[in-house]
């Protein structure tokens, strides 16, 4: 049975937990947008070297288990660059997030119609300009729910950080249930809370999407 108890008394801890887990979510996200986005205006270049690079890149990340990433960033490239656990597990996951993302923004990029962008060179447009007003305000626009997906991903993938002894959600449940044997409370909260915050954050990406779409048809009444 669910002990009641033990969880008002350990709620505090957890809850805290959940903020390091959503504070590196955040970080990868970042991360993953800034660098992902980068690559997939490369990708979408004229560059066959650029384009077969990212193609490395991409086929490695996402085709190797984030956990193993985490492990190598934090026990390899950690003894050269001497990173915290935290930071070691943000750019691992970060990392990781930005294959998918690039290759989301890279479709994104793709459905635009060419007929945009030919206008828009025949203006005399500079690529810097045509992507920053006219690319990628389209192109996330389009690919908003797939981003929501991804996000979601990264705040579940988190819970991988306790691997190398990141003090996220996972991590303090598993403490706190060596501390008191009772594994099925402690877990029956953490994936409650998990649950809440994906949910919240799929409603707040519905919200964002419709936000949009409803700016976008009253721009086109114009």
């Amino acid at each position: 049975m669910i002990n009641l108890s033990l969880i008002i008394q350990r709620l505090p801890e957890l809850l805290y937990a959940t903020g390091t887990s959503l504070l590196l979510a955040a970080g990868a996200l970042i991360i993953g947008s800034a660098f992902g986005t980068f690559l997939a205006i490369l990708e979408t270049s004229s560059s066959g070297l650029a384009r077969g690079l990212i193609k490395i890149y991409t086929t490695i990340l996402r085709g190797t288990p984030m956990l193993i990433q985490i492990v190598f960033m934090y026990y390899i490239l950690n003894s050269y660059l001497q990173f915290s656990a935290f930071w070691c597990a943000l750019c691992a996951i970060g990392l990781n997030s930005s294959a998918y993302i690039s290759q989301i923004i890279k479709a994104g990029i793709r459905s635009i119609s060419h007929g945009q962008i030919e206008a828009a060179q025949t203006l005399g447009i500079p690529r810097k300009e045509l992507l920053k007003t006219i690319i990628l305000p389209q192109a996330v626009r389009m690919v908003l729910p797939a981003l929501g997906n991804e996000a979601i991903t990264l705040i579940k993938d988190t819970s991988l950080a306790s691997m190398i002894g990141v003090a996220e959600l996972f991590f303090a449940g598993k403490v706190i249930i060596a501390q008191t044997y009772d594994a099925l409370s402690v877990y029956v909260v953490i994936a409650v809370i998990y649950l809440m915050i994906t949910i919240s954050l799929s409603y707040a990406i519905t919200l964002l999407e419709s936000k949009l779409s409803y700016h976008a048809a009253d721009k086109k009444s114009f």
